[in-house]
């Protein structure tokens, strides 16, 4: 799989913006992508050196329309953490 296949899109929101003062970052991945491969995208993609990656399985949410019922898909988050010697990641640099 190719980084860009692996590292879906980031996720903003308040909880994310306040680890990217301690060089944490969160981002939406690949469904099948394990901790190995997340790490090596990251650092390919952003040139940064990775010391953590945890993952989170987010199951979907039931969603209604009358009397039709569906679930949302399911979706995978991975929350970086950086090395302390390893450069900030410059797309959030502005975000922070």
């Amino acid at each position: 799989m190719m980084p860009e296949d692996i590292i879906l899109k980031p996720v903003l929101t308040e909880k994310g913006y306040d680890g990217i003062a301690d060089k944490r970052y969160t981002f939406t991945v690949a469904r099948s992508a394990n901790k190995t491969q997340i790490k090596i995208a990251v650092e390919q993609m952003f040139g940064v050196k990775v010391a953590d990656v945890n993952t989170v399985t987010c199951p979907g949410k039931l969603k209604r329309m009358g009397r039709n019922a569906g679930y949302t898909p399911k979706t995978k988050k991975a929350i970086v953490t950086l090395r302390e010697d390893s450069k900030a990641i410059e797309h959030f640099n502005s975000l922070s």
